[in-house]
């Protein structure tokens, strides 16, 4: 088990095989004793990459990642974040230590957010998309709304045109001619460069996130960002949300060289969302912002669910 244990504190979950034993691996749905504030993995669970961190019995808060990321896209987060809930980090398939899948779809991602959830027995997540994981999160909540306690999107572009021209680096990365070769041949470096392209100020990148990006393929990364752009093309997030009863919270950075930060607004349009622009702010907050951006979702969490009023 990564992380060990802290001053020997113990958390049990219900009986079963490992009752008596610490368990290096917690795979979804087998309970045994794990180290509180520990941190555990759970391999390749319905083709995901899973890690765990903070106490089992707080409020669960789910993370997904953007296009092309890892679960390690939140690790400057995490202490904070894993003080106050169970925190839940996926690797969608094909990226980061999950491996490749046959459908990319945003549908078919939640959908296997969905079983994860459903092997760890969980209900009433707290869950939080950055980016393009802002379209699985919305997908999820629209297929099981009992599952999705209130909605967090990060720096998610909320339709098509609020896309901005994209950063050279990641038009030559991306582009069909040249782009499979310079991709096969990136450096720790040239992937640095490549994030730092969509920030707003000097930002520290976690070691593990660039091993994850440099993970990832070609051909996955183009599929996954062409099933997003579908997604948002049949309809737009805002309408998306406007037609569910979640809380929403939409935090944007005021400075995003991606997407178009004044389109930010458009969430305005959904009753129960609230949007949150960090002045300086480009489009990872995670790595630029970690302690406003935990603050603001702490915050979030923290407020009792408004009681839904059934429609007349």
């Amino acid at each position: 088990m990564s992380g060990g244990q802290q001053d020997g504190e113990q958390l049990r979950v219900g009986p079963g095989p490992f009752h008596d034993d610490i368990c290096p691996r917690l795979i979804a749905g087998s309970p045994c004793i794990i180290p509180r504030m520990s941190q555990y993995d759970v391999e390749h669970s319905h083709g995901m990459h899973v890690v765990h961190d903070g106490p089992l019995q707080a409020p669960p808060l789910l993370l997904i990642h953007g296009s092309g990321a890892s679960g390690a896209s939140w690790s400057p987060m995490i202490p904070t974040l894993a003080a106050h809930h169970h925190v839940i980090r996926v690797d969608l398939p094909g990226c980061g230590q999950s491996p490749p899948a046959l459908s990319y779809d945003v549908p078919a991602q939640a959908g296997r957010v969905a079983a994860l959830l459903d092997d760890l027995g969980l209900r009433h997540v707290a869950v939080v998309g950055h980016s393009s994981g802002g379209y699985v999160a919305t997908a999820l909540a629209e297929q099981r709304p009992n599952l999705v306690r209130s909605l967090a999107l990060v720096s998610t572009g909320p339709s098509p045109e609020a896309l901005l021209p994209q950063p050279a680096i990641l038009r030559v990365l991306l582009g069909p001619i040249f782009g499979p070769v310079v991709w096969s041949r990136r450096s720790d470096a040239m992937i640095g460069k490549g994030i730092r392209a969509t920030t707003a100020r000097p930002v520290d990148i976690p070691d593990d996130a660039i091993a994850d990006l440099k993970g990832i393929t070609y051909r996955v990364f183009r599929t996954v960002l062409r099933r997003n752009t579908e997604y948002i093309a049949e309809r737009s997030v805002p309408e998306r949300l406007a037609a569910l009863e979640v809380p929403v919270l939409v935090i944007f950075g005021a400075a995003d060289p991606r997407w178009d930060p004044s389109s930010a607004h458009q969430y305005d349009a959904a009753p129960t969302a609230r949007v949150e622009l960090l002045p300086g702010v480009g489009h990872i907050p995670m790595f630029e912002a970690p302690e406003a951006t935990s603050e603001l979702l702490l915050g979030f969490t923290a407020t009792p669910t408004p009681p839904v009023i059934p429609q007349a």
